[in-house]
């Protein structure tokens, strides 16, 4: 783990270089798991991979160790660099020694266990260290950048109101599906993939370090109260920490309930999102009560028994107007009840392209680099924030100078990506009753200014896993079969 003294550069240097210079312990320790239909990816930047259910009948522990993990270790420790992973190379082939988020990924856990997944087999199993599961999509939230396979409220929107229309970039098909396919087995009937983690769950939570659920919004799911009900009658696991990821606008009772449970757990961390304020979060999260979700927040830090509140902010183009107030106002709650209430963590949208802070003119992402590199130098001294708060802060700003593509397949026409921007916002107002102009005044003479898009069809739903296409299939196969994972 890293030393007190030492910088995250120098962390990197020390200890993941001499493995490889692509290595990323999150691909050995690191999943997050849709128990509902299936899939896994080792953290939110690659795209999610299907887990063959063949496997998981052999072994509950293939829910993390897949053919196409095993094969991306195989290329991490030659030093090469698996292309789903291309967002940390997005960062790191900027200007300056820029740190990714493969660092941040593995900093959590302790030199030994990085030595021995440099010296594992690639063959072999590993034991997760941290885990992600979500056992169901329930959501009551629908936001702007989540799809119908995360949210059962994007499904409703989908079902009722149809598949959005005139998208002609790469983020088209997150909208034209109603995320049937993430709910493969019906209520009620068993599914093997939720089967596997609790015959899994007996070894799992002896290595485990951290257990996160998220969702949809996991506080409306029975398998996560089952959780609390386990941790309240066995005690929770000594060395394990368990975390809710909630976006705080279930009903009160669930969050009374929540702050109630907490208390059963050891050690327990919430994980929440927004990444602005007022009017403008309430249009990203479709769903939200801005005032009711910061009053929850101090309830439950005044209430709970938390270790740590962790504040995960999806940093869009439509965050970026009043971000640093929302940062003011975690200031403020930091200076109540401490720095780790609430850490906050930018994560940079890629997926949809025209969502992603790039797509902005020139010109307003000049201004918002200024906004940020004052708010950031008023304030990087203070001992309220982490180093990896203001490391996040300036990666962002270099993010919106330096790189012009989200991810490699997006295009690079600006001008099909601001008609799909309008596109989608417009058919956003109609379907959820919002305006798009009043809730973002800085940008109305810009949006409005925009072509309209029309490729004169209508596209109809897209049947199958909307994460079909991700990856190049053939080019993992290849890869596997290279490695030995496959004969």
């Amino acid at each position: 783990m890293k030393d007190a003294n030492e910088s995250y550069l120098e962390y990197k240097r020390r200890t993941m270089d001499p493995i490889s210079g692509s290595f990323c312990a999150a691909k050995w320790y690191n999943a997050s798991v849709w128990l509902g239909h299936g899939a896994t990816t080792s953290c939110h930047h690659p795209p999610p991979h299907k887990i063959p259910l063949a496997e998981v009948k052999k072994s509950p522990c293939a829910l993390h160790n897949t053919v196409h993990k095993k094969t991306m270790r195989a290329l991490m420790l030659k030093g090469e660099r698996p292309p789903e992973c291309e967002y940390c190379w997005k960062i790191e082939d900027m200007k300056r020694d820029n740190v990714s988020d493969r660092v941040f990924k593995t900093v959590i856990y302790p030199d030994s266990l990085l030595e021995e997944a440099g010296k594992t087999p690639v063959a072999q199993d590993v034991n997760l260290r941290t885990l992600e599961i979500a056992f169901e999509r329930t959501c009551n939230f629908a936001c702007s950048y989540c799809n119908a396979g995360f949210s059962s409220r994007w499904g409703r929107d989908i079902k009722q109101n149809g598949p959005y229309q005139n998208l002609a970039t790469d983020g088209a098909g997150a909208y034209q599906h109603d995320g049937s396919w993430a709910e493969p087995f019906k209520k009620g009937e068993p599914n093997p993939y939720v089967e596997a983690f609790w015959k899994w769950w007996p070894e799992l939570s002896t290595t485990l370090q951290e257990l996160r659920v998220t969702g949809g919004e996991p506080l409306m799911s029975d398998e996560v109260w089952k959780l609390f009900d386990y941790f309240k009658t066995h005690g929770s696991p000594e060395q394990m920490t368990f975390s809710i990821n909630s976006n705080l606008g279930a009903k009160d009772d669930l969050i009374e309930r929540l702050i109630e449970r907490s208390r059963s757990v050891k050690k327990f961390q919430l994980y929440t999102s927004c990444e602005t304020a007022g009017v403008q979060a309430e249009y990203i999260r479709d769903g939200l009560e801005y005032e009711r979700y910061k009053d929850n927040i101090l309830k439950i830090c005044r209430h709970g028994n938390l270790q740590s509140l962790n504040m995960m902010m999806t940093v869009n183009s439509l965050s970026l107007f009043r971000m640093t107030e929302f940062l003011d106002w975690m200031l403020e709650v930091k200076a109540e009840f401490g720095r780790f209430f609430p850490v906050f963590s930018l994560n940079i949208l890629r997926f949809p392209s025209f969502m992603s802070p790039l797509v902005l003119p020139d010109e307003m992402k000049v201004e918002r680099q200024a906004v940020l590199r004052d708010w950031l130098s008023r304030h990087q001294g203070r001992p309220l924030l982490h180093e990896i708060e203001v490391e996040g802060l300036r990666r962002l700003i270099d993010y919106l100078e330096v790189v012009q593509s989200p991810h490699h397949r997006a295009t690079t026409d600006k001008e099909g990506l601001w008609k799909d921007f309008k596109s989608f916002y417009r058919q956003y107002d109609e379907r959820r009753r919002k305006s798009f102009v009043l809730a973002f005044p800085e940008l109305k003479d810009w949006y409005e200014s925009i072509p309209d898009q029309d490729l004169g069809y209508r596209q109809g739903l897209v049947g199958g896993d909307a994460t079909e296409g991700f990856h190049d299939v053939a080019w993992v196969q290849k890869e596997a079969t290279k490695a030995g994972l496959l004969r």
